[in-house]
């Protein structure tokens, strides 16, 4: 049993992940980080690249959405390290289109990953946690999971779910004081976003009032608010990060 906090984040190897992983490693958590077979040889490159000792992090290597291979993978990593304090459901990919020309394929892909897996990750998590009477998950939606986003209408629903499902979940895992919440960032200087046209950053910076990205570091530090000591009265709410593109 892990004498460490532990936690399990999916989508570790992105942007963002990465990201949220050295945080939780430096306030000195354990991470178990999901990762699809296919990006195996990706995994032990990004271990080196942080600079990650072996047992800071944990690679449970599995394609999240085979419900049963995932489920089988994830409750024997519960087991081995007894316990699991945080849960940060972050896998997440893009299939754009207009819903005029989206593929039922598309639409699938981006709900399969998107929202589908919510229940494979945080089901056997979420009943460790009620058993353990606390825990915090935390979901990264989108600003386009508030507002909507022309040509994404798979990703702008599926963003949307993870927001319902929190709050749902808030509810019932209170008693246990497991505490539910949702970050939605906006447009992130992720290597994926930065690699696109100089001009057509610009563009994105040009609508948004801070008129800049959002920092990983920036993203990472909101899920440690809700996951850190003075996060423990904050269960059903949406943290949103958008330098006021969206304002509620």
């Amino acid at each position: 049993m892990s004498e460490r906090k532990v936690a399990f984040v999916t989508g570790a190897l992105g942007g963002i992940g990465s990201e949220i992983c050295r945080q939780l490693v430096k306030a000195n958590y354990k991470v178990i980080a999901t990762v699809v077979p296919r990006e195996e040889d990706r995994e032990k490159q990004w271990l080196k690249n942080e600079g990650f000792q072996q047992e800071d992090v944990r690679f449970v290597l599995t394609d999240l959405t085979n419900h049963a291979d995932a489920t089988t993978a994830i409750q024997n990593a519960i087991k081995a390290e007894g316990r699991v304090d945080v849960l940060v459901n972050n896998a997440g990919i893009t299939r754009d289109a207009t819903f005029k020309k989206m593929s039922f394929e598309q639409w699938s892909q981006v709900l399969d990953t998107n929202l589908k897996t919510l229940f494979t990750v945080t089901h056997p998590v979420f009943n460790k946690m009620l058993e353990q009477k606390q825990g915090r998950i935390v979901n990264i939606s989108s600003v386009n999971g508030l507002k909507g986003q022309f040509g994404q209408a798979n990703y702008s629903a599926a963003k949307a779910g993870m927001i319902g499902f929190a709050k749902a979940l808030a509810q019932e895992g209170a008693r246990s004081n497991v505490c539910v919440n949702v970050v939605a960032p906006g447009y992130t200087a992720t290597p994926m976003v930065t690699a696109m046209r100089e001009e057509v950053v610009k563009s994105i910076e040009d609508q948004i009032p801070l008129q800049r990205l959002a920092q990983p570091e920036e993203i990472a530090a909101a899920v440690m608010y809700l996951v850190g000591e003075y996060g423990t009265y904050i269960t059903g709410e949406t943290l949103s990060i958008n330098g006021g593109l969206y304002m509620q």
